[in-house]
């Protein structure tokens, strides 16, 4: 389908088939946490710094996604829930996919939990997003996560490449999900979900070569790049780590001259 394989491109890059995302969709889930206050600042360091696209829920795209500058990818979120609801896991539509193609959107998301006790409403919607989005040929990220109740470990390799495989099975373009920890385990995941991964970044990384070396990891065994949030909106100099990250996906370069562009 030529207008998604259009859309695509400005999310993946054509040559590396590799993507840096940087995910803003916290303020719903957390508030308006350090780094997404001004958002027209935030993007435009993250734009600065080389990613490919940035990821936000409806109400902010006004706010900073192309007025000025280089252009960048959109993605809008369709999908949220907030930290002080009964069960912040149960993830619900907040707007359409034809909403976000008139906010001028790439590509749209969703966030799914699987092993959540309302699991069953998430495929559901997100098996009709799907559908919507090959209508209107528009790229579909899904957010795939082992969460829940019984989930013991979110980064369980026989956990995440099952999360992935959900996605692909269901008809997402590209699937978000966790590190395993080890590139022998990723890999699983990778070969498992047919269509291109990312990584999470989760919580804040402690230090930059612990991150840098992760992204590095993914890469050697067919990661698709990275969507990360508050380890780039929330950095020292987001536009810096941004640019690093950028370099080591698109350019293969090594974790110890990507640090030094933090230097």
């Amino acid at each position: 389908m030529i207008g998604k394989r259009i859309r695509l491109e400005r999310i993946i890059d054509r040559k590396t088939n590799r993507t840096v995302i940087a995910p803003m969709d916290h303020g719903v889930s957390i508030g308006p946490v350090r780094g997404i206050v001004n958002m027209s600042e935030t993007i435009d360091n993250i734009r600065n710094g080389g990613a490919n696209a940035v990821l936000m829920h409806k109400g902010i795209v006004e706010q900073g996604h192309r007025g000025y500058g280089s252009d960048i990818g959109l993605i809008v979120h369709l999908s949220a829930s907030t930290s002080l609801s009964p069960d912040p896991n149960n993830k619900v539509l907040v707007t359409s996919v034809e909403k976000a193609i008139q906010l001028g959107a790439d590509a749209v998301s969703v966030h799914v939990n699987i092993g959540s006790e309302t699991e069953a409403e998430m495929l559901m919607e997100l098996g009709e997003i799907a559908e919507t989005c090959s209508q209107w040929g528009v790229p579909l990220l899904a957010m795939m996560y082992p969460r829940g109740q019984k989930i013991k470990n979110e980064h369980d390799v026989d956990l995440v490449k099952h999360a992935a495989r959900v996605g692909s099975e269901l008809g997402v373009d590209i699937v978000k999900t966790n590190y395993t920890g080890s590139p022998e385990t990723f890999k699983e995941v990778v070969d498992g979900a047919i269509v291109p991964v990312v990584i999470a970044g989760g919580p804040k990384i402690e230090t930059d070569k612990e991150l840098l070396e992760m992204v590095r990891d993914s890469l050697e065994v067919g990661g698709a790049g990275v969507a990360f949030g508050r380890n780039l909106f929330q950095a020292k100099a987001p536009g810096k780590i941004t640019r690093a990250i950028s370099e080591v996906v698109h350019n293969d370069m090594s974790v110890e001259d990507a640090l030094k562009i933090l230097d």
